[in-house]
């Protein structure tokens, strides 16, 4: 479950700051000391300034001028080593990693397939270039930065 580059799909996913829980799917991007993950939790909001061209842009947009960073997921572009493909376009923000214990990943989704299922495994070099995308980011706080 929580092995790096893993794409999870939790039904539902019980956020930490109360939003309503819903549907959502987790990139594990790095394992902590076998205690915590650090994450990712992508999304079809799509908060790219509108004057970039998403057709013509590598994965990784950094806009410094704009304090913005995200890596890109064009639809239906097969990002795991099963085939897997986002149906949407969607987003990581580097603003939004988070680190989760694992402890208490698996007392809430204890059972996979029906609390989570493993959609799949990034890449090798999709998960490369995340993290160089994100490690090279004003956006991303330092801790996950030492991390990456």
């Amino acid at each position: 479950m929580f092995t790096e580059g893993n794409i999870l799909l939790y039904t539902p996913f019980y956020f930490r700051n109360g939003a309503p829980a819903k549907t959502k799917y987790f990139i594990v991007i790095k394992v902590i000391n076998d205690t915590a993950v650090l994450a990712s939790l992508p999304s079809s909001q799509d908060y790219v300034p509108a004057y970039i061209d998403l057709t013509n842009t590598d994965c990784c947009i950094e806009i410094i001028e704009a304090n913005f960073n995200c890596y890109f997921f064009p639809a239906g572009n097969p990002i795991a080593t099963n085939g897997w493909a986002f149906s949407k376009h969607t987003f990581v923000y580097g603003n939004q990693l988070d680190d989760f214990e694992t402890t208490t990943l698996l007392d809430i989704y204890p059972i996979e397939n029906i609390d989570y299922k493993i959609i799949g495994q990034l890449k090798d070099d999709i998960l490369a270039q995340i993290i160089t995308c994100f490690k090279n980011s004003s956006t991303v706080k330092r801790k996950y930065k030492r991390l990456l």
